[in-house]
C-alpha cells in the first residue's frame, strides 16, 4: 500500500456499504462517488469475478456433491446462488437432492415449478435445461 492510499483511507474512511456523504453523494469504498464517477466495467468485471468464487465456496461448504457435479451444473447452481443467495438456493431441497443422486431430470423439473423461476423466465430454463442435460 503506498503513503497516498493509507493516506485516503484515513480521510475518506471504508464503508462497505453505500451512503450519503456530507454533499448527498451515494457513495461506497473509501470514498467511491457513485452518482458522478460510478464504476468501471473492469471494476464490475472484478466485482463479478469476486462474487462468483463467494457463491463457489459456499456451495463447495454446503452441498457435499456439490464438486461431483459436471462444471456446468456447477456453474448453473452458482448461477442461482449468484441471483437468489445461496442461504435461499438450499431451501430447494427437492431440486438438490436429485442433483446429489444424479436425477438431472427431476432436479431440472422441480427447478422449474419454484416460484424463483417465474421470476426469472428465460434464465430458470436456461438453467434448468443445462441441470438436466450438463450443458
Amino acid at each position: 500500500m503506498t503513503t497516498l492510499q493509507s493516506q485516503l483511507i484515513e480521510d475518506e474512511g471504508y464503508r462497505q456499504f453505500p451512503y450519503k456523504d456530507t454533499v448527498g453523494k451515494l457513495t461506497i469504498g473509501i470514498g467511491r462517488n457513485l452518482d458522478d464517477v460510478g464504476i468501471t466495467r473492469n471494476e464490475a468485471l472484478i466485482m463479478l469475478s469476486n462474487d462468483i468464487e463467494k457463491v463457489r465456496y459456499a456451495l463447495t461448504e454446503k452441498l457435499s456433491f456439490f464438486k461431483t457435479l459436471t462444471p456446468s451444473r456447477q456453474d448453473a447452481l452458482i448461477n442461482m446462488g449468484f441471483n437468489m443467495g445461496v442461504t435461499k438456493l438450499l431451501t430447494f431441497k427437492k431440486t438438490l437432492m436429485y442433483l446429489s443422486i444424479g436425477d438431472y431430470e427431476s432436479a431440472s423439473n422441480e427447478c422449474l415449478k419454484s416460484v424463483w423461476a417465474t421470476q426469472v423466465g428465460d434464465r430458470a430454463k436456461r438453467i434448468a435445461k443445462v441441470l438436466q442435460f450438463g450443458s
